[in-house]
């Protein structure tokens, strides 16, 4: 059996060095800050998403951060109507997270979800053209600007040098009136529309429903799997 040891171990050391090259490059959160963060009530849910997103941030993100340099985009409140609140609170840069979750816990959601646009500005934030770009959108749900997400998926993969997008997709509900109620795909099991991002680009998507779901979530998708 010595002479598999070596070999056992340089595949090994390939295998974590592969993983922590992936998990300390630079990476953009696009946010969702729109109105429906803020829901509570008839859509099963007990308290707005806005209250356990930021504590799954407080959470998963400051370890991260020290390994990553973050960058952060916010779409939904802020803009001159309801389609036009994207913020580009910042570039990647080291230490993020004192930011991160100031931005986040200072956040009053409202608005609606140009999810397709907001994730375009961190592509292009990052240079995806010409630079490696890791995008992790964290929303609760449907593009509602008239933005196609899989068509930007489509464009991002063709014209990406790099470019990577994880999807979270927090606490999706679908149709609350629909005949379909029953079906797989139906109301608290819902997909965000905006899934075939992760799909075109080799990223993830993973649903969230809980607190410590959206916790394992951002560290899956964000974090050194070593690390936790």
């Amino acid at each position: 059996m010595r002479f598999i040891t070596p070999f056992v171990v340089a595949l090994t050391g390939v295998t974590a060095t592969s993983a922590q090259g992936n998990c300390v490059s630079d990476a953009m959160i696009v946010f969702d800050g729109s109105g429906s963060m803020a829901e509570m009530g008839f859509n099963d849910i007990n308290e707005p998403r806005i209250f356990e997103a930021r504590r799954a941030m407080a959470a998963a993100i400051p370890p991260i951060a020290e390994n990553r340099r973050l960058g952060l985009v916010i779409y939904g409140p802020n803009g001159v109507d309801e389609c036009t609140g994207l913020d580009v609170r910042f570039a990647p840069i080291a230490d993020a997270a004192p930011r991160i979750l100031n931005d986040v816990n200072m956040l009053e959601p409202t608005g609606s979800t140009p999810l397709t646009e907001a994730v375009s500005l961190a592509a292009r934030t990052m240079d995806y053209q010409t630079q490696p770009a890791t995008i992790l959108l964290v929303t609760d749900g449907k593009e509602t600007c008239g933005g196609q997400p899989c068509a930007l998926a489509a464009d991002l993969a063709a014209s990406g040098f790099d470019t990577t997008v994880h999807v979270i997709g927090f606490k999706v509900r679908g149709s609350f009136f629909s005949w379909e109620r029953d079906a797989e795909n139906s109301y608290t099991e819902a997909e965000s529309v905006s899934r075939c991002l992760a799909d075109f680009t080799g990223g993830t998507y993973t649903n969230a429903e809980t607190l410590d779901q959206l916790i394992a979530a951002l560290r899956k998708t964000l974090g050194c799997q070593l690390l936790f």
